[in-house]
């Protein structure tokens, strides 16, 4: 069985992002691989230990830097990587009905089994191409992974939902999407990551593949708005009075 596990390149969670009118500063901003796309990574990479995938294929889409993302899911366990390549922003520009169309046709040319994904990516938090990707393919879907069993070509999933957990099973090929308590992703050794270098990693340009549609177009860029400091009242008639006259809670 051959896996297909889709992974995006963003900034990196730890740091504090600069804010401009059209977007986010990227300009020597340090950038990794999305979280919830490294735990797909890891879950491929436990299903293959498991011996019930035989091939973990890595893909993401973006500017030769994505390369780099590439190399780290390749040096977690994945066989291969394929890079489409654009010079495009990924964070506006390639929006998730584009990644979807391209990841369909990667599909039908390779044959995949299966499509692992993180649910959404931090940079635009959409959380919509892996439903778009299973309506494209007309394939049964399982967003939100808490935990996967698959067992004779049927797949097991737990849902995180608002209500709780929710556990649906589809016959494979489907997609799925893992959420953020599916594993913890395992540190790359260093012999991994020199191995990752001579791994098979194709690249595509992305206008072999299709073509960005920019339905959306962003329009205005914010920083959140400061919060003012706390203060500290006397007793709770202090604090009543405040709630009702300046916050007008009441």
């Amino acid at each position: 069985m051959k896996v297909l596990v889709a992974v995006k390149r963003v900034v990196d969670s730890g740091i504090k992002v600069r804010v401009k009118p059209d977007g986010i500063d990227l300009q020597g901003v340090k950038m990794t691989i999305n979280p919830f796309c490294e735990i797909a990574v890891e879950e491929a990479v436990r299903l293959k230990e498991k011996k019930l995938i035989a091939e973990i294929v890595a893909v993401t889409i973006g500017p030769k830097q994505g390369a780099e993302s590439l190399r780290h899911a390749l040096a977690l366990g994945a066989d291969k990587a394929i890079h489409v390549t654009t010079e495009a922003r990924i964070d506006q520009a390639v929006q998730p009905l584009d990644v979807a169309n391209i990841l369909a046709k990667l599909v039908e040319r390779d044959n995949y089994n299966l499509v692992l994904m993180g649910k959404q990516s931090i940079d635009d938090d959409f959380n919509q191409t892996g439903q778009m990707l299973a309506g494209l393919l007309d394939w049964p879907q399982a967003t939100f992974a808490s935990n996967i069993q698959i067992t004779d070509g049927i797949a097991q999933v737990v849902r995180e939902i608002d209500g709780g957990l929710q556990t649906v099973k589809f016959k494979l090929p489907g997609v799925i999407t893992c959420d953020l308590r599916l594993n913890q992703p395992r540190f790359a050794s260093v012999p991994n990551i020199m191995k990752a270098k001579s791994k098979p990693l194709e690249t595509i340009p992305l206008d072999k593949l299709g073509k960005l549609h920019n339905s959306i177009q962003i329009t205005k860029t914010e920083a959140p708005a400061i919060r003012k400091g706390g203060a500290i009242v006397e007793n709770v008639d202090v604090l009543i009075q405040k709630l009702r006259n300046e916050a007008k809670l009441f």
